[in-house]
């Protein structure tokens, strides 16, 4: 037989088989399953209304994981998902009337140029709290609010302006307009804030909620009461837990150790310290922060492994002043291993009566602080690589404690697949890959 006949011959056939045993892929149709999809409802705060960036404006809030579930039910007979957004025309504004961030040039204090988070504006949009859009648009299905607490879901009249400007009256609260909106299904995510707005102080203000108390005070209380009430008129859903604090970017973006010295300048430190006891040795490389701690003899020490220098501490003044050094870091910028610790405690434990609830009252679980995890250790989705690297990783937004509308889609898929699970349902997937991480200039 002729070799180069037979040889083509072979690659024909070997062609056409390739080509006849193509996969396949039996995708199936969408199907709702044991859920009732024409009025879903969306609790919790932040990232349930769309803050990201440091601020709440209309791209992020249409991003928001809550609207991108929403669309997704719609294949499965959901409707409209009314959110009260901000203007489009709006720059937006933060939960300290600040403008939100973008990324661009900015230039430090030794005049080096790069790109980084910059404010879009001095000053946020302050003419979004100014006006009540109850009345113009109605009831809304997104009543995810920034900043609230489980203990303030209950608080009539609560005085949260980006609840005011979407409450249905001046003594209503945001557990009577969810319940008043008569929802089919539902979803809930709420707890983080009952520890962040300690965490984000470096622990020097406010509280974390108890476990324990009654509805208004305590955390399992106060969950129970919002479900019962949600599951009033028999309609499903779904509850959350919480991320730890330690898979944030927020919180591991600025190394405990990133105070480098040269070996003159190392020499120079440890003798201005010599002097205390304990003395403070410097190496030549990476060292520990000098941070204020009001346990030590001298009110500071040397930042250890495993503690967190906050994002938004200064970093002109610890490359140009000697934040860090000469200069101790306060308190506010820093998270010890004690305070860490009583943090993480009350994620564990609330976490605990969330799968609780979830699995009393016959509820599907989202289990986010796993998910959150998974994003701090790193993935490849669809080959692109996914962290919790600040800018780079692709799924924080720019104040490094929400999510970018890549990390909101990969965050409503895992929501989709609970679903799915629980409820026998087969609701299509997000391809993440659609929607943006950062933005670059």
């Amino acid at each position: 037989m002729n070799t180069t006949l037979y040889k083509i011959t072979l690659l024909a056939i070997t062609s056409t088989i390739l080509v006849s045993c193509k996969p396949k892929f039996d995708v199936p149709d969408p199907d709702k399953g044991n859920i009732d999809a024409s009025n879903y409802v969306a609790i919790g705060s932040s990232m349930t209304a769309g803050y990201a960036d440091g601020g709440l404006y209309y791209d992020a809030q249409k991003n928001s994981y809550a609207n991108l579930l929403a669309e997704q039910l719609k294949l499965v007979g959901g409707n409209d998902f009314k959110i009260p957004y901000v203007s489009q025309n709006s720059i937006g504004v933060g939960n300290m009337g600040n403008a939100p961030f973008v990324l661009g040039n900015s230039t430090d204090c030794q005049g080096v140029t790069s790109l980084a988070p910059v404010k879009l504006a001095a000053q946020g949009d302050l003419s979004v709290f100014s006006t009540n859009i109850y009345a113009s648009q109605g009831s809304f299905n997104n009543m995810g609010v920034p900043d609230v607490k489980t203990i303030d879901m209950n608080v009539n009249g609560y005085a949260n302006p980006y609840y005011q400007r979407m409450a249905s009256s001046a003594s209503s609260s945001i557990l009577s307009d969810a319940v008043a909106k008569n929802s089919s299904f539902f979803t809930i995510m709420l707890g983080l804030n009952d520890v962040l707005n300690f965490a984000l102080t470096g622990a020097t203000s406010g509280s974390i909620t108890p476990v324990n108390g009654a509805v208004g005070v305590g955390f399992e209380a106060s969950m129970n009461n919002i479900v019962d009430k949600m599951m009033a008129n028999g309609a499903k859903g779904v509850i959350a837990n919480i991320p730890s604090i330690k898979t944030m970017a927020f919180f591991n973006t600025v190394p405990y150790n990133a105070l480098k010295l040269d070996a003159a300048n190392a020499a120079a430190l440890t003798q201005f310290y010599s002097t205390l006891n304990p003395a403070v040795p410097f190496y030549e490389g990476n060292n520990g922060f000098i941070i204020e701690d009001a346990s030590q003899v001298y009110s500071y020490r040397q930042a250890v492994e495993g503690e967190f220098i906050l994002l938004n501490v200064p970093l002109d003044s610890i490359k140009c002043n000697k934040l860090g050094s000469l200069v101790v870091i306060p308190d506010r910028y820093v998270l010890t291993l004690s305070e860490i610790a009583t943090i993480e405690a009350a994620i564990n434990d609330y976490n605990v009566v969330l799968k609780n609830i979830a699995d009393s009252k016959g509820l599907a679980f989202v289990d986010v602080n796993s998910f959150f995890a998974k994003i701090k250790t790193g993935f490849n989705y669809n080959g692109v690589a996914v962290s919790a690297a600040f800018v780079s990783g692709g799924a924080y937004s720019l104040d490094g404690l929400n999510l970018s509308p890549r990390g909101n889609a990969l965050l409503a898929n895992e929501f989709i697949k609970s679903i799915n699970n629980y409820y026998s349902s087969a609701i299509p997937q997000l391809d993440a890959m659609k929607y943006p991480a950062v933005t670059f200039p």
